[in-house]
């Protein structure tokens, strides 16, 4: 790139930027409601602008040219994760509790599961036991027991039905 050249893309820029910066600015603003946030996709804007044109390369209409770029970047902002500092959310009062019922449930609901197991059929019973106690599965539990994958399946699948029967009775 030539001095002349320089001078011309950095004469077309500034005029651009005299022109719609306030627009922009708006615009950017409206959309992330945040002043400083506006301000930087602006700059970055004209930044991005500038790198085009040190590349060669050609701007027809200079106004959506410049938008086109700032929206881009307004949707990458947006997609941005936010992320929020422990203190900023407890100074505005932020209480960050621990609530464990939820799981405790689960782990009281799963042993009384597994004492009703002792309650279903004994074909059953072995199967369940493998499946939910030893946590073993259908192919090694049809190993052990020299029965079929499928019969086996089958098994686990009826006496699952027999334990939630039992289950809701309790």
């Amino acid at each position: 790139m030539t001095p002349k050249q320089k001078t011309e893309r950095e004469s077309v820029l500034t005029l651009a930027h005299y022109d719609h910066e306030r627009g922009m600015n708006s615009y950017a603003f409206f959309k992330t409601r945040n002043h400083a946030t506006a301000q930087d996709l602006v700059q970055d804007t004209f930044i991005k602008t500038w790198g085009y044109l040190v590349r060669e390369g050609k701007i027809d209409l200079m106004k959506p040219f410049l938008y086109h770029i700032l929206n881009h970047l307004i949707i990458d902002e947006y997609r941005k994760r936010k992320t929020s500092s422990l203190d900023a959310l407890l100074e505005k009062g932020f209480d960050p509790g621990f609530d464990n019922s939820e799981r405790i449930h689960n782990v009281f609901d799963g042993e009384t599961a597994l004492r009703l197991i002792q309650y279903l059929p004994a074909k059953y019973e072995k199967v369940m036991r493998m499946r939910y106690a030893q946590d073993l599965s259908l192919k090694e539990i049809a190993l052990i027991t020299g029965q079929s994958r499928n019969a086996v399946a089958v098994q686990a699948h009826r006496g699952l039905i027999k334990l939630r029967k039992l289950y809701n009775r309790t």
